[in-house]
């Protein structure tokens, strides 16, 4: 091996290292890959979730007799798409709906239309980790 050859192995170790350290700093400098953001949206979520769902589905997602179902390991909402959800909350469902068991509208938007989409996805997300 010639000390040029010598050289462009060494310049291509420490470029591969070099690449490997940048990535790993992209990557630190990410933050917590949306931890953060995840974890605000899901307090965002719980809240909303008690302001509105829970007088129906109870404080904790074990539905109250004759007005909510219980939304733990639900296979309804497991089904759904969190896009489905959404579009299913918004709509809600009249007491008459053949599916509707409880015999209770569940009003569009759980009867707060002040619920933006986004609000709807938050409590969808913390809705989720019952599943």
């Amino acid at each position: 091996m010639t000390s040029d050859n010598r050289m462009t192995g060494r310049t291509l170790v420490w470029a591969v290292g070099a690449l490997a350290l940048a990535a790993l700093v992209a990557v630190g400098c990410g933050g917590d890959g949306g931890g953060a953001a995840a974890n605000d949206q899901m307090a965002k979520g719980e809240k909303l979730y008690q302001q509105t769902c829970a007088t129906c589905h109870g404080a904790d997602g074990h539905g109250m007799p004759k007005l909510g179902k219980d939304l733990h390991d639900n296979a309804f909402t497991k089904g759904l798409s969190d896009q489905e959800m959404l579009q299913f909350i918004k709509q809600g469902r009249p007491a008459y709906h053949p599916d509707n068991t409880q015999g209770v509208d569940m009003p569009p938007r759980g009867g707060n239309p002040s619920l933006t989409d986004d609000d709807l996805l938050a409590i969808i997300a913390f809705q989720r980790t019952w599943n």
